[in-house]
C-alpha cells in the first residue's frame, strides 16, 4: 500500500482545483481487501490530479472497509460509503454515481488499475474531439498483477448496435455527466455495466475508442464475471426485458456473444 509524498499529492490537488474539470471516478466494491489498495493507487498516480474517489462498498465480509478507510485518512478525495447490506454491484454502482460531483465520471472496478497518464490523455481526447463518452484499449492480468498476454483494443467509434455485441472495457469508460446527465441502470446483479453503456450511448449517439492500452482488467477466480455459462441468462435478460429486443434479434445477439467468448474475439 503506498502512502508515501502525501504532502506532494495534496498539493497537486490544490494546484488543480477549479484550473481543470473534476472527474469522479466511481467505484463498486465487495471483498477486494487484497487488491483494492493496488487499485487506488493507480488512481493516486494519475498525472491528472483533479478526482475525487466514491468507493461504494456493497457490505464487504472481509477487512475492504479497513483498507478504504486507511487512505481516506490520507487523501481527502477518496469519500467511502457502505451499504448497510449486500445488494449487488448494480446498487453500488448507482450509489457512486449519485453521490459524484464532476463534470466527468470515469468507471474503475476495484481490482483492476490503470496507466499514470489514463485521465490525462482520455480527457485531452474528449476535449480535441469534442466527445461526451469514451473508451481505452486495456490488457488482462492475472490475481498476482502478471500480464496474460493479452490485449483488447477500443473501436475507433461504436453505435447502439456495435456495443450490443461488444461491450467496452468498463474500467476504461468515461462520460461527460453535465452534457449526458448521470446513467442509472435496473437491479441486475450481472451485465450491470453493459446496460449502463447501452443507456449512455442513447444519449451520446457515438462511444470514441483511444487506441492505446491505458488500463488493466484482473481476472479473479470466482469473480462474478468469471462463470461464462450463467452469463448466458444475463445477456438474454438484457436484450429482451431491459432493451425490449426481438426475439429473433435477442437469440442472434446471445448467440454472437457466445461465439464471441469462446473463440475469444473480445
Amino acid at each position: 500500500m503506498a502512502m508515501h509524498h502525501d504532502d506532494e499529492i495534496k498539493t497537486k490537488q490544490f494546484k488543480y482545483h477549479q484550473m481543470e474539470p473534476l472527474v469522479s471516478v466511481i467505484m463498486p466494491a465487495y471483498n477486494c481487501a487484497d487488491f483494492i489498495g493496488t487499485t487506488l493507487d493507480s488512481v493516486i498516480a494519475q498525472t491528472y490530479q483533479n478526482w475525487e474517489i466514491l468507493v461504494v462498498d456493497d457490505c464487504s465480509t472481509d477487512h475492504t472497509e479497513e483498507v478504504i478507510r486507511s487512505y481516506v485518512e490520507h487523501y481527502p478525495g477518496i469519500r467511502y460509503y457502505k451499504l448497510d447490506e449486500n445488494y449487488g454491484p448494480a446498487v453500488a454502482r448507482n450509489k457512486a454515481v449519485e453521490m459524484a460531483d464532476g463534470k466527468y465520471l470515469a468507471f474503475l472496478d476495484s481490482d483492476d488499475i490503470w496507466l499514470p497518464q489514463k485521465l490525462e490523455k482520455q480527457i485531452r481526447f474528449m476535449r480535441e474531439k469534442g466527445c461526451t463518452f469514451t473508451c481505452t484499449g486495456y490488457n488482462k492480468i492475472d490475481e498476482q498483477g502478471k500480464p496474460m498476454g493479452r490485449v483488447i483494443g477500443a473501436r475507433s467509434v461504436s453505435n447502439y448496435e456495435d456495443i450490443l455485441k461488444r461491450n467496452p472495457g468498463n474500467s476504461t469508460v468515461m462520460y461527460d455527466a453535465e452534457v449526458l446527465g448521470k446513467a442509472l441502470i435496473p437491479d441486475i446483479r450481472k451485465r450491470n455495466d453493459y446496460v449502463m453503456w447501452l443507456q449512455v450511448i442513447k444519449k451520446a449517439k457515438y462511444l470514441y475508442g483511444i487506441q492505446e492500452t491505458l488500463g488493466s482488467h484482473r481476472i479473479r477466480t470466482g469473480s462474478l464475471s468469471r462463470n461464462k455459462a450463467s452469463l448466458v441468462y444475463y445477456h438474454w435478460k438484457v436484450y429482451r426485458d431491459i432493451e425490449g429486443l426481438s426475439l429473433a434479434k435477442s437469440i442472434y445477439l446471445v448467440f454472437y456473444w457466445i461465439f464471441a467468448t469462446v473463440f475469444k474475439l473480445r
